[in-house]
């Protein structure tokens, strides 16, 4: 019996995060954990200190790729939450494009933040993640 390609390499990537999460809890690093992961995007982690929200959630498979939208909130800093992700998804396979902008295989990751009410610290942020125009 032979197992598919993706699975190894799901296995591989969840592996790589198994270990980043390890590795940043034994050196006591200051950047946050992630509790759980982003829905729809299995290996995404959540950064500790968001909590996803179902207002506008998508997720969206199409013979072309797969579409997800995910809004999280938390009182977090913009800078924390770039940092956490800069670190953290380079780990995991992916390679920065641009400002806030990921690129894995044939899909692109998204992140922009969104001020909540002016004043009260809250921060949404949202991930997007779609198909790459080769």
């Amino acid at each position: 019996m032979s197992v598919p390609v993706h699975c190894f390499r799901r296995f591989a990537r969840f592996a790589k995060m198994f270990g980043f999460l390890v590795a940043a809890t034994l050196s006591g690093a200051n950047t946050p954990i992630a509790q759980s992961f982003v829905s729809g995007i299995e290996d995404l982690p959540l950064m500790a200190g968001l909590a996803e929200t179902e207002e506008g959630s998508l997720v969206f498979e199409s013979p072309g790729g797969r579409y997800v939208e995910v809004y999280a909130v938390g009182t977090v800093a913009s800078a924390e939450v770039g940092a956490f992700y800069g670190q953290s998804l380079p780990q995991l396979g992916w390679h920065q494009t641009g400002p806030k902008r990921f690129r894995r295989d044939d899909e692109i990751l998204a992140i922009e933040y969104l001020d909540g009410d002016e004043g009260s610290g809250v921060l949404t942020v949202r991930f997007a993640l779609f198909p790459a125009e080769n």
